[in-house]
């Protein structure tokens, strides 16, 4: 499809230039309205055919990178610099075209983009921010952020926005899709936070489920419980990532004691005993790892009633 566009356009281009070169050839003397026509014609296909041919151009090119790239996340950020580039090159070649004089057309590009810049202030923030999403990679296409108060996975890195497919909102929880499009300015990455759950280097967080147990529990069982629990479960794979962090720790100042296993830990509270379950997992799959440890968890606990009691409270 790219292929025959790219042909199709490349056809209007020549027929452009040949329509161009047969009208200076016979020399057309047609006027309209006290103007000659030749002059303005030549003019007009010379600007189509600078269209046509950078576009078409600009479909092969994209299309011989593309398939030498395997990452869709590069293929997005590959093609909106490419088509940014060439857009600029035809937009100047259109005008260069239309007006034939390149210096005045520079000069004039640097008037109207002074008065831009005072014009448009906050489409020239999104647009800086989004030089600065494919420089320092605070995010890309695929990824999970949290961002402005919003949050979800990123769809699409535009000139001007980032649209993300949100996940919670005030419609779902427990990090589910809501269904929901989100558009934020690219400017925000200037000034905001941004939270990041899937970067490429580590794309895991840390989570954590509760159980609460009353204080006659035997709480060295019940710690060793969970964790046997949680190991067998997430197995060795937790051992694999955690050697990922730990490279990843290697690289920066700081340090860290982490574990290749998932811990426990215990929190006194006023009626109870709060056991914590630290564990790693990645942020797509958190929910339903959450649920399935939980209901693992219980089962062993009900199997040894006589050493694990839960609290009976109107508070719990």
């Amino acid at each position: 499809m790219v292929r025959h566009l790219g042909t199709v356009l490349i056809g209007l281009g020549l027929a452009c230039v040949v329509a161009a070169s047969w009208i200076g050839t016979v020399g057309y003397t047609a006027q309209l309205g006290g103007v000659a026509v030749a002059p303005v014609a030549i003019r007009l296909l010379a600007a189509a055919a600078v269209a046509f041919l950078s576009a078409a151009v600009y479909l092969f090119v994209y299309r011989a990178v593309e398939t030498r790239i395997e990452s869709k996340r590069r293929q997005h950020d590959v093609r909106n610099v490419l088509r940014l580039a060439f857009l600029i090159a035809a937009v100047a070649g259109v005008l260069g075209a239309l007006t034939e004089k390149w210096l005045g057309l520079l000069f004039s590009l640097g008037v109207v983009g002074f008065a831009v810049t005072f014009a448009l202030q906050q489409p020239l923030f999104s647009f800086l921010g989004w030089f600065y999403i494919m420089i320092k990679r605070p995010y890309q296409v695929g990824d999970r952020i949290a961002i402005e108060g919003s949050k979800g996975d990123v769809a699409d890195v535009d000139y001007l926005v980032t649209t993300l497919w949100e996940i919670d909102g005030d419609l779902v929880a427990s990090n589910q899709p809501s269904g929901r499009i989100i558009t934020v300015p690219n400017s925000v990455v200037l000034s905001s936070h941004i939270k990041n759950y899937t970067r490429d280097e580590f794309p895991f967080v840390w989570n954590e489920i509760e159980v609460q147990v009353a204080y006659e529990t035997d709480l060295d069982f019940a710690r060793a419980t969970m964790a046997e629990v949680a190991d067998e479960y997430l197995g060795d794979e937790m051992a694999r990532r955690i050697e990922q962090y730990r490279d990843r720790l290697a690289e920066t100042p700081v340090e860290l004691d982490v574990q290749d296993r998932p811990t426990v830990n215990v929190v006194q509270e006023e009626s109870w005993v709060t056991l914590r379950l630290r564990y790693l997992v990645h942020p797509r799959r958190g929910q339903r790892t959450k649920n399935a440890l939980y209901e693992r968890v219980l089962a062993a606990f009900n199997d040894h009633p006589e050493r694990v009691k839960f609290p009976v409270s109107r508070n719990r």
